[in-house]
């Protein structure tokens, strides 16, 4: 619980620095390469997040469970 109470806060910390620098966004190149590097920063938070609150147990029976593909022509049949 702790380490998701903490991910929310990077986040959250991430998405206000986000928010300041968009004011200087298209004056300076230094900004902008900050900027795009706290987009990635929060893009791999919220997946690390999403990550934690996925259920081990369920993702063990879908890798087990087989499951037919879809093809391209199975939409048109």
């Amino acid at each position: 619980m702790n380490n998701k109470q903490q991910l929310k806060k990077q986040i959250h910390q991430t998405e206000l620095q986000i928010k300041r620098l968009q004011i200087h966004y298209s004056n300076n190149d230094v900004c902008e390469d900050l900027y795009n590097s706290l987009i990635l920063k929060k893009a791999v938070l919220k997946k690390q997040l999403e990550n934690l609150e996925k259920n081990p147990i369920i993702e063990g029976v879908k890798r087990l469970v087989p499951h037919k593909e879809k093809l391209i022509c199975d939409y048109f049949s």
